[in-house]
């Protein structure tokens, strides 16, 4: 085991992973012991889970959409379903070309 560090002396950011499963990056807390360090390679952007639980709740108040398994075009209502289920669904299969329209060759939108 190692005591973590913020950064390698290459000045890549680290990721630490302590014994009882926690994942740190960037800023770990002096003391903490990482069972494993990482490099972190690319652009990571983190974001606090106040925070992602904050947009989820306001996604979910300003949309009458909810996700409940439908995954085609053909249990589709609407457009904006569809449009709802891709960018917010798990498993969907509306947008085959992936360019982020779902349902476009569905003649009923």
């Amino acid at each position: 085991m190692q005591n973590s560090e913020t950064y390698s002396g290459s000045g890549e950011q680290l990721k630490c992973i302590t014994k009882d499963g926690r994942v740190l990056y960037g800023s770990v807390p002096q003391g903490t012991v990482c069972e494993r360090r990482e490099s972190v390679k690319g652009s990571l952007t983190i974001v606090s889970s106040e925070a992602v639980s904050a947009n989820q709740s306001s996604n979910q108040k300003n949309s009458s959409f909810k996700c409940d398994g439908r995954q085609h075009c053909s249990q589709m209502n609407s457009r904006d379903e569809a449009e709802y289920f891709v960018k917010n669904c798990p498993n969907t299969k509306m947008d085959g070309d992936h360019d982020g329209i779902p349902c476009e060759n569905d003649s009923r939108f």
